[in-house]
């Protein structure tokens, strides 16, 4: 492990010194955090019940919301339950850029030929640039998701939306499913920063990541379908599959005889 911690200090000194690194994982959380707390601060309760709001609101609201709610509290449940989704493409985007430039990064700065000629296994190689990237994302929204959790608790008055809006299937999103889509994005990075040339390319074509997730966000908000605990599970083990198999593939396509003679 000695091996690895000093991938993970080296990693960290590099690429923290690009400013849209920093910028990704700073701005980012903050501005994913914000954004729903301020959609709970600006809108209000109502007095109208559930059974009211099918004439009112389109519903899918209706769908989120327990029997009894006020119009009002109902809009907030959507609304924000829409947003939650951005705590689950944070551990997505953040890693993104630190991974990307991981491999070609090294190599364009000529600190990749050393690190490679030294004893270190592909296996420690990856686990210590692996966790460098996982690591700040998986904090980063944990941080945030808690940051969220305070901020709702002093704005929200009403029990019934808090009850909503910590339902354990976010719980279990952000905890379990925010990892392990940190670890696929992570993985799928490394695989196209160790087979591109240009440090660019290999951020744009890594995003590619994201697109999954971002048609999951505009099917909840379009209403054609919920996430709920069964879907969360559900996507918890495919990515758990997926991530296996991503790990595997970015071990058998680290060539380091390859990567060491590409760019020559």
């Amino acid at each position: 492990m000695k091996k690895v911690k000093t991938i993970i200090k080296k990693e960290w000194m590099q690429v923290f010194k690009n400013r849209l690194v920093l910028f990704t994982v700073l701005f980012l959380p903050l501005f994913f955090t914000a954004l729903p707390l301020i959609m709970l601060g600006v809108m209000g309760g109502g007095e109208t019940g559930v059974e009211g709001l099918t004439g009112e609101m389109p519903p899918e609201f209706v769908k989120v919301c327990p029997a009894g709610m006020t119009a009002g509290d109902c809009a907030q449940v959507f609304v924000v339950t829409q947003f939650m989704m951005l705590f689950m493409l944070m551990p997505l985007i953040i890693p993104v850029n630190i991974a990307a430039y991981s491999v070609v990064g090294e190599k364009t700065t000529r600190s990749l030929e050393p690190l490679l000629a030294t004893p270190i296994t592909t296996a420690e190689l990856l686990l210590g640039k692996n966790l460098a990237a996982a690591i700040p994302a998986i904090l980063a929204t944990w941080l945030s998701f808690g940051l969220y959790a305070i901020g709702a608790a002093l704005i929200v008055a009403s029990p019934a939306v808090l009850k909503a809006l910590f339902d354990p299937m976010w719980l279990l999103a952000i905890i379990l499913v925010g990892p392990l889509m940190a670890l696929l994005s992570v993985n799928f990075s490394l695989i196209v920063s160790s087979r591109v040339t240009d440090p660019r390319v290999a951020e744009q074509l890594s995003a590619v990541v994201i697109v999954p997730v971002l048609l999951i966000f505009f099917a909840q908000i379009t209403g054609l379908f919920l996430l709920n605990e069964q879907l969360i599970l559900l996507l918890a083990v495919i990515l758990l599959v997926v991530d296996v198999l991503v790990l595997y593939l970015a071990v058998r396509l680290f060539q380091r005889e390859v990567i060491l003679t590409r760019w020559k």
